[in-house]
């Protein structure tokens, strides 16, 4: 089977997000002066065959854990469909 998992991948609490203050600060300037945080984040989506969608879950949370997340600041969340 094939499956299409989507990996929301964003800093801590309390951890400081230079981009977001940054992006935060040119709204402001924009006008958009009721925005009172951004926080700055990455997306990530993988396609990817197995056999179940248990087996699918596990490979993304290996992935998460080896290489695509940093556990010391970041945090993420992830969501499979099956798909074709």
């Amino acid at each position: 089977m094939k499956f299409r998992a989507r990996i929301l991948v964003s800093l801590k609490e309390g951890v400081l997000d230079t981009q977001g203050k940054a992006v935060r600060m040119s709204l402001k300037n924009l006008g958009f002066e009721s925005v009172e945080e951004v926080r700055i984040g990455k997306s990530i989506v993988i396609v990817l065959s197995a056999e179940s969608p248990a087996e699918a879950n596990q490979y993304v949370e290996s992935m998460c854990e080896e290489l695509l997340v940093n556990p010391l600041i970041e945090t993420s969340s992830v969501s499979l469909e099956a798909i074709g």
